[in-house]
C-alpha cells in the first residue's frame, strides 16, 4: 500500500506564476568570515497578503517502499501530481533541516514566455524537498537541479538562498517555456523544453549578498573543470574548489531563443533572462542597496541605479565585503528597514499621515488625473506572513548548531524567537494548522502579533517606542541566553544526545510560549495606554492613580506642526479661532 504525504501546509499564495513587487520577499546572505562568531546566515521574508505565519515542522522519517509525495500548486492548492518519496527524509523546522541546511527565496518573474505550464516542481516544492533530502548546501543545489530536470519547473524566475554551516550560495533559475510535442510511440504529449536554466554561485568567505525579487547574477566564470562546472558534471559539485555551477544549456538556450548573441564570456544571466526595468530597480534592487549601505561606505555610487534614475549605470555587485562583522540581531534590524536615514524615508512624506506610518496600503502603483504614481516597496512591510534568520554554526553538533530565529507577521513589530533545528516539536500556538488566514484564534502567534501591529499602525510614532522596548528586551534576552543554552545542551550531548534534544525542545517551546504571552500582555497594555488617542500616565508599565485610586489625567499628544500646516493649507481660514475683543 502506498503512503501519500503533503509537502508542508497547503497554503494559497497570493503570488502565483508571475510575481508583483507588492508580493515580494527579501533575502540576506552572510558568510562565516563576515559574521561576528563564524556563523553562516541567510534570511527570508515570506511576504504575501494571504500568507499565514506558522512554523512548519516535519520529523525525520523512514518511508516504506513505494511511498509517494503529492505536489500541490501553491497558488490554488490544486494537486499537480506525485513523485516517489525518498527512502529517508530529514527533520525540518521551518525551512531549516537537522543538518543545518537552510533555504530562502525571492521570485523575480523574468521573461513571461518561459513559464512551463506542464511543469510539476514549483519553487515551494523545491524548498521543502531539498531541505528534507540534502545534508549540505551543495547537495541541496544538486537535488533542486535534478528535480527540475526530471519533473519540470512550474514557477517563474526564482532566486534561492542556500546555506549550511560552512557555505552560502545563491542559485537563480527560470523555466524554458512550453513546447509541446507528441511522443511517436505512446502518442502522449510532452514538453520538449522541460526543465530550467540556472546558475549557482558560492558567496566568497568574508562577503555578504542579498536579493529581493530581481535576478542578481550577471556574468560568471564559465566551465573550466575546477572552479566552474556545468550540469553535465554535476557530481563534481561536491569538490570544494567548485564555486560556480550552471545548467549546461543556460547560454545555448538563450542564443536559440534570440535573447543573446554575444560571446559566452559576456553572457549575463540577469540581463538576458530578467531584463532590468524601472520597477525591478526601484521596488527590488533598492532593497538590496539599503541593506548594503548599512555595511559599506561605498554604496552612494549605486544610488541612481537602485532608484531607477539611471538604468544604464553600473549594476551593484552580487556581493560586498562588509565594514563590520554581523550578528543575527543585525539581520533582524535589516529586516525592519524602511529607508530611514535616506531622502526616501517612508515615515517622512505626506503619505505617512499624522503619525509617521512607514507603510502604504496596496496597490503598489496608483493613478491620479491620468498620471501613474507609485509607493516605495521597502524591506519591512505589513503583509509579511513570517520571516526568519537561519544561523548555522559548524563548531557545534548539528542539532545544537542550527538556530531558526523565527518571527510571524510584520518584521517591524515581530519578535525573532530561537528555535533550534534539533527540537522534537514546536509550540502549538506557532504550529502549522493552528488557525489560518481566515480562521482567527485568539492565542495563535500570528494573530497575537497582528493585533499589536494593527493597533500600532493607528498611532505609529506614539506606540512604536513601547513596541520596540519589549521587542528589544526579548530579542536581547534570547541573544544573551544562547551561549548558556548552547553550553548546557553540549554538555548533555556528550552523554545523552536524546536528552540534549529534549532540553533544546523545552527551551525553544517555552520561549515561543513566553513570547506569545508577553505580546498579548503588550497588546492589552497598549490598548489601555493609548485608548481614544490619549496617553495614560504610567511608570515602568504600571498605570498611575491619584491618592484616592482614581486614574491620573491622560495627556493629549495632538498632532505635529507638519500636519497642522497641511490642514491649514487645505482648509484656509475655516478653523481659525476668533480672537477676543
Amino acid at each position: 500500500m502506498k503512503t501519500y504525504i503533503r509537502i508542508g501546509l497547503i497554503l494559497v499564495f497570493l503570488f502565483g506564476i508571475y510575481i508583483s513587487p507588492a508580493n515580494a520577499c527579501t533575502n540576506f546572505l552572510v558568510t562565516k568570515g563576515a559574521s561576528a562568531d563564524g556563523s553562516t546566515m541567510i534570511s527570508y521574508a515570506a511576504d504575501s497578503h494571504i500568507r499565514y505565519g506558522e512554523l512548519y515542522f516535519s520529523p525525520a522519517t523512514h518511508w516504506p517502499e513505494g511511498s509517494m509525495v503529492t505536489i500541490y500548486d501553491r497558488s490554488t492548492a490544486e494537486p499537480l501530481g506525485q513523485i516517489p518519496q525518498a527512502p529517508y527524509t530529514y527533520q525540518t523546522v521551518g525551512f531549516m533541516n537537522e543538518h543545518q541546511v537552510a533555504i530562502g527565496e525571492s521570485t523575480f518573474g523574468g521573461r513571461s514566455e518561459l513559464v512551463d505550464t506542464t511543469g510539476l516542481m514549483d519553487y515551494a516544492a523545491l524548498m521543502f524537498l531539498a531541505t528534507q533530502r540534502a545534508k549540505t548546501a551543495r547537495e541541496a543545489i544538486k537535488v533542486i537541479a535534478e528535480l527540475m530536470e526530471e519533473y519540470g519547473y512550474a514557477s517563474s524566475g526564482e532566486s534561492f538562498s542556500i546555506g549550511d554551516p560552512n557555505e552560502v550560495w545563491i542559485m537563480e533559475l527560470i523555466g524554458k517555456g512550453t513546447d509541446l510535442q507528441t511522443d511517436p510511440q505512446t502518442g502522449e504529449p510532452f514538453n520538449k523544453n522541460k526543465g530550467a536554466v540556472w546558475v549557482a554561485i558560492r558567496i566568497p568567505d568574508g562577503y555578504v549578498s542579498a536579493h529581493a525579487n530581481h535576478a542578481r547574477i550577471t556574468t560568471f566564470p564559465k566551465e573550466d573543470g575546477k572552479q566552474s562546472i556545468s550540469s553535465k558534471n554535476l557530481d563534481k559539485i561536491f569538490d570544494s574548489s567548485v564555486d560556480v555551477v550552471y545548467s549546461h544549456d543556460v547560454i545555448s538556450f538563450a542564443k536559440g531563443k534570440g535573447y543573446f548573441e554575444g560571446e559566452d564570456a559576456e553572457f549575463s544571466f540577469s540581463d538576458v533572462y530578467a531584463p532590468l526595468d524601472f520597477g525591478a530597480a526601484r521596488f527590488c534592487e533598492l532593497r538590496v542597496w539599503s541593506m548594503f549601505r548599512q555595511v559599506s561606505n561605498e554604496m552612494d555610487e549605486f544610488w541612481k541605479y537602485a532608484t531607477g534614475e539611471d538604468l544604464d549605470s553600473e549594476r551593484m555587485p552580487l556581493f560586498i565585503k562588509p565594514n563590520r562583522k554581523l550578528t543575527p540581531q543585525d539581520l533582524m534590524n535589516f529586516k525592519r528597514d524602511y529607508l530611514q536615514g535616506t531622502e526616501l524615508d517612508m515615515s517622512k512624506d505626506a503619505g505617512a499621515g499624522p503619525f509617521g506610518l512607514p507603510y502604504r496600503w496596496r496597490g503598489l502603483t496608483w493613478e491620479y488625473d491620468g498620471q501613474e504614481y507609485f509607493n516605495e516597496r521597502t524591506t519591512v512591510t505589513q503583509q509579511t506572513g513570517f520571516s526568519f534568520i537561519a544561523q548555522m554554526r559548524n563548531w557545534l553538533p548539528d542539532p545544537i548548531g542550527g538556530i531558526n530565529w523565527f518571527g510571524v507577521d510584520d518584521a517591524g513589530t515581530t519578535v525573532y524567537v530561537p528555535f533550534y533545528c534539533g527540537i522534537n516539536r514546536v509550540p502549538e500556538t506557532w504550529a502549522e494548522g493552528y488557525g489560518d488566514i481566515l480562521d482567527y484564534k485568539d492565542d495563535a502567534a500570528f494573530w497575537v502579533f497582528n493585533r499589536v501591529a494593527h493597533f500600532a499602525y493607528l498611532f505609529y510614532n506614539r506606540i512604536m517606542p513601547d513596541v520596540r522596548k519589549t521587542q528589544s528586551e526579548l530579542e536581547t534576552k534570547f541573544a544573551q541566553y544562547t551561549p548558556g543554552v548552547d553550553a548546557a545542551a553540549l554538555k548533555l550531548w556528550e552523554t545523552d544526545p536524546k536528552l540534549a534534544r529534549e532540553f533544546l525542545t523545552d527551551y525553544s517551546v517555552n520561549m515561543g510560549n513566553y513570547t506569545v504571552k508577553r505580546w498579548k500582555e503588550l497588546g492589552e497594555f497598549l490598548l489601555v495606554k493609548y485608548l481614544d488617542g490619549n496617553r495614560k500616565q504610567e511608570e515602568n508599565g504600571r498605570f498611575l492613580r491619584n491618592p484616592w485610586g482614581y486614574p491620573q489625567p491622560p495627556s493629549f499628544p495632538g498632532y505635529s506642526d507638519k500636519w497642522k500646516e497641511e490642514v491649514i493649507r487645505d482648509t484656509g481660514d475655516r478653523f481659525v479661532y476668533p480672537k477676543s475683543e
